[in-house]
């Protein structure tokens, strides 16, 4: 049980202290993107071949026994490391070097190489492009542009030990916020100007004041877990690999404003993450970091999770509120705002898992040490989840400020197989699609507003040239759609017939009266939807049409898709002189639109065909073309 802020500082060193006494330590990702690649394999592995040299330590054994330097290899499972692209990863410490592609066959020639300290360079990451290998993680381009804040300790601690989180100055935002005034606590999180990660950049420090300011005796902080976007798995690597930041910076928004009870409000599909933040609560509560009289300071805060049940509009704030409340998840009119009357009609602060994990690095380290990283108006790091057609995806976390050219170019390894950048899609299915020739907007929140697009949670999809703008449009709106809560009647119905429209045009249906139809629906859903998400859920059909207008005008008056990827306005065309008549595509075309005799060229009518693509799996001869 802890009972003071010296205990905290006399638990980091003895535990910092007995790692030390390690002769190494091998730390295996076990993200998202490296389970997935069979990380937990590598790790049980390497644990087996550990033991069965003799080398195998814990840390347990090493807190208990004062062990000396030298005394054995200490073998953890981490959150996510971010690379996912070359996952699993194997990081080794203290040297800092970092393995790629690790399987479970590797690990004893890995491990001897650790025990004779030397390096394994066919496990070294190689950058694809000039062909050099790099030893260490923080020489890799992928890290090299890279501040870590909020995912300071994903990658780096065992997420299910808080000894580990001690270890990192854990719970020691929290001790000094219990020293100071609740107005002090407030007014250091307003000078670090620490807007909301969750998509709208909203003042933290204001929603907490609010609240702060309401009579009430039953104050409420909730943490939104709920995220819904494709790809996106920001919130969800920081619940996995750093549960007890979340935790601390709850304890820390709760003191602030006068509440005593959290909730944490995360999807069931994160079933590792539940697993992670029911455990650290437990933990938390255990070493009297939750609960009653924390740190010896008469201030009481309990933490309990609530699992949702993957509703997209549970992503909004009035809409999560109702799901807690045992209700249906629909958004509410505002004002009253949760700071004022939220859950149970009680003053609420709600903020996602990235702002309150920034929280206890400002109560740590200060507003002014914040405030060094960033832009003026948006100081501090975001994080983007970095997918599609980049050379290295995986989660990364940047600068406030830097630009969309700099993480696909210098991050992201530039584009896959040498192709050429088209658009960026940021910001999830409310966000905007911004083309290559803006590479140099910075990633902040004003000025990917004024170029129709917005952070969001952080979803960043970079796509090549064979990529077509208005399926994107489609797909993006059939998303939304689909997670519309249907209680606005211009969200419910203005998405479905936005849906509908951008449907007719990839079918070569569409005529020039849609383009001027779909603006009107957008900012009509713009202006008259209840919340949040309705409002951004025309982005991506705006966003293209402002800036990939060509692309619809080629689908609706030339009947063509010039990404080739619009099925139904896709040509398939026989070659005459590779074609050998033997008629197998006859017999394979479910439509009869294939016609000819035997021994000669066949030909194909285009308004029977169906673009199933049964002629072209059928021919030997490759003499059936698929033309855009």
């Amino acid at each position: 049980m802890i009972k003071s802020a010296k205990q905290l500082a006399e638990l980091e060193h003895s535990y910092n202290s007995a790692l030390a006494g390690a002769a190494a330590r091998i730390v295996v990702c076990a993200g998202p993107g490296c389970a997935a690649s069979g990380s937990r394999a590598v790790y049980d592995r390497l644990v087996e071949e550990l033991t069965e040299r003799g080398s195998h330590v814990t840390v347990d054994y090493l807190m208990e026994n004062g062990a000396k330097p030298g005394s054995g290899i200490v073998a953890l499972e981490s959150g996510c490391q971010g690379f996912c692209q070359k996952g699993p990863l194997v990081r080794i410490e203290p040297e800092g070097l970092l393995y790629t592609k690790v399987h479970p066959e590797d690990v004893p020639e890995l491990v001897e190489a650790v025990i004779e300290g030397k390096i394994l360079d066919r496990l070294l990451y190689s950058d694809p492009a000039t062909g050099e290998v790099y030893a260490r993680e923080q020489d890799i381009p992928f890290y090299q542009d890279q501040v870590r804040i909020a995912l300071h300790n994903c990658g780096a601690i065992d997420p299910e030990d808080i000894r580990a989180y001690l270890g990192k100055k854990g719970y020691q935002g929290l001790a000094r916020a219990l020293t100071m005034e609740k107005q002090d606590v407030i007014e250091e999180l307003d000078q670090a100007n620490l807007r909301g990660r969750g998509g709208g950049g909203f003042p933290a420090a204001r929603k907490w004041a609010i609240a702060a300011a309401q009579d009430s005796t039953d104050k409420f902080i909730i943490c939104n877990g709920d995220e819904g976007d494709p790809g996106a798995f920001m919130d969800r690597s920081i619940m996995e690999g750093d549960p007890h930041s979340v935790l601390e910076g709850m304890a820390i928004a709760g003191y602030a404003i006068g509440a005593s009870q959290g909730f944490i409000y995360v999807r069931a599909e994160y079933p590792l993450a539940v697993k992670r933040l029911q455990k650290a609560v437990q933990e938390a509560k255990e070493w009297g970091l939750l609960g009653d009289d924390i740190l010896g300071s008469g201030f009481s805060f309990d933490i309990a999770i609530k699992q949702g049940a993957g509703a997209f509009v549970c992503g909004e704030e009035t809409a999560l509120i109702a799901s807690i409340e045992g209700m249906r998840g629909m958004p509410k009119p505002k004002p009253p705002f949760p700071s004022v009357a939220g859950l149970w009609g009680k003053p609420t602060v709600i903020n996602n898992v990235e702002t309150l994990a920034n929280v206890p690095r400002i109560l740590q380290q200060g507003a002014k040490w914040f405030r060094k990283v960033g832009t003026a108006d948006s100081p501090g790091t975001k994080t983007f989840a970095l997918t599609g057609d980049v050379a290295n995806t995986g989660l990364v976390e940047v600068p406030m400020g830097l630009t969309i050219g700099d993480i696909v170019f210098k991050i992201g390894g530039g584009m896959r197989q040498g192709d050429t950048l088209k658009a960026v899609q940021i910001g999830g299915p409310s966000g905007g699609c911004l083309p290559g020739e803006l590479l140099d907007v910075p990633l902040d929140f004003d000025s990917l507003q004024k170029a129709g697009a917005m952070i969001g949670s952080g979803g960043l999809v970079v796509m090549g040239q064979q990529t077509c703008m208005v399926e994107v449009a489609r797909f993006f709106m059939q998303f939304i759609q689909a997670e519309s809560c249907g209680k606005c009647t211009f969200c419910r119905e203005g998405t479905l017939q936005m849906l509908e429209i951008l449907e007719r045009i990839t079918k070569g249906k569409g005529n020039l009266e849609d383009l001027d139809l779909l603006e009107e629906l957008g900012r009509a859903i713009r202006q008259g939807s209840l919340c949040g998400l309705g409002k951004s859920a025309p982005n991506p059909v705006l966003s293209t049409l402002e800036y990939f207008h060509s692309e619809y005008i080629s689908h609706i008056v030339e009947k063509r898709c010039p990404a080739g990827v619009c099925q139904a306005l896709q040509r398939y065309l026989i070659d005459g002189e590779r074609c050998r008549g033997c008629g197998r595509c006859v017999k394979a075309c479910p439509a009869g639109a294939i016609g000819g005799n035997v021994g000669s060229p066949y030909m194909i009518d285009q308004e029977k065909c169906l673009r199933c693509g049964a002629c072209v799996d059928s021919c030997k001869f490759q003499a059936i073309e698929v033309r855009a």
